[in-house]
């Protein structure tokens, strides 16, 4: 990655040490930026994960912490995205701590609350709800063995004449009703807070932490419903 970088490899060393030596040798003679963000970029492409995609996102996440001070973040793409600056930690395990309280106060489901995290606050709420939709298709991958994604994961689990998953016995046309209620609200929430980040910047998606409240609190409730979901039998 250096070479790639055109940076200037300090030799063997603690990797810590090596990578901050590079950085800061880079830094002073360039005075600019640019080759350290190209070795992040060529860091956290996603490809390079591709065997462990289970590292990327912490890896991810921590390292916006960081970047939040320099009013960067990397996107789930791997690209690095401008962002309101973050002035200090504290403000955002603060913001992680009062979040964290108000929704215990709710009752909502731990999926959720592990996602009350500082370097998810960093900048804004939305960080913390994406996961947390995200974790909702986890799950329903984990629980069905499926792979897809979206609104495609839904209809496959929560869809059809004989869902993967039904959150009732379905013997009345009312039951019948709230499965495929429950369905398109778990696939408006999908709809809502995961495709648009596709193509979008997070900065055009502020967010209250009225607003994240309420939202995490509807994930809480899918989360629930969910968890007391069964797999109807199949002839």
């Amino acid at each position: 990655m250096f070479a790639t970088c055109q940076m200037t490899d300090p030799g063997e060393m603690t990797k810590r040490h090596r990578i901050y030596n590079a950085f800061a040798a880079s830094q002073n003679a360039r005075q600019d930026r640019t080759r350290i963000l190209g070795f992040i970029r060529h860091a956290m492409r996603p490809a390079r994960y591709s065997r462990e995609p289970h590292r990327y996102e912490p890896m991810r996440a921590s390292l916006n912490q960081a970047l939040a001070f320099a009013g960067l973040v990397v996107s789930e793409a791997g690209k690095i995205e401008t962002v309101e600056q973050a002035t200090t930690l504290p403000e955002a395990q603060r913001r992680a701590k009062e979040l964290r309280t108000d929704l215990e106060t709710r009752g909502v489901h731990p999926d959720v609350l592990r996602f009350c995290r500082a370097e998810l606050l960093a900048d804004d709420y939305f960080h913390a709800v994406q996961e947390a939709v995200k974790s909702v298709a986890d799950k329903m991958r984990v629980m069905t063995g499926l792979t897809d994604d979206g609104g495609t994961l839904v209809d496959r689990v929560l869809g059809g004449d004989l869902p993967m998953l039904a959150i009732n016995p379905r013997g009345t046309a009312s039951e019948r009703s709230e499965q495929s209620g429950f369905a398109n609200l778990t696939k408006g929430v999908f709809g809502m807070f995961r495709n648009p980040t596709a193509h979008e910047a997070r900065i055009h998606w502020p967010m209250t932490k009225t607003d994240a409240e309420d939202l995490l609190t509807l994930v809480s409730l899918i989360h629930r419903r969910l968890d007391a979901s069964h797999m109807p039998p199949r002839a």
